[in-house]
């Protein structure tokens, strides 16, 4: 019996090192996931509305590629005028002219009720 109880107490501390392990690498696994994750509905309705500025004024540009680690997103309460404004992103984005991708731009999106897109701003840094 001493025998069983002295195996008993060595295998203890190997399972508990090994669920230790297993719960740090399963917290781990939603950062990494989102750094994977789909695109925020927000973000893609920049992008979009981005790059059809962008065309009408520069027919060249073939992409707009949001650099998604620079993005700040933030909840708003305010209006400018009348206009609620409920969302500001800020950023960098790249544009893609004829598949060439050149230095990030800086660029700023303001959205208002229900996601919709009003106004997006770039500039050269």
């Amino acid at each position: 019996m001493p025998a069983l109880v002295a195996g008993f107490r060595k295998e203890i501390p190997m399972k508990l090192a090994a669920f230790a392990a297993a719960a740090v690498l399963v917290s781990l696994l939603p950062e990494i996931a989102s750094a994977q994750a789909v695109e925020d509905p927000v973000v893609n309705a920049c992008k979009n509305t981005g790059l059809l500025a962008l065309q009408e004024r520069s027919p060249d540009i073939t992409d707009l590629v949001m650099d998604m680690e620079s993005l700040a997103i933030s909840k708003a309460d305010t209006k400018v005028e009348d206009v609620a404004i409920k969302t500001v992103i800020l950023g960098e984005a790249y544009i893609a002219r004829k598949e060439k991708t050149g230095k990030p731009d800086r660029f700023v999106c303001l959205l208002g009720d229900k996601g919709k897109v009003l106004l997006t701003f770039f500039t050269a840094q």
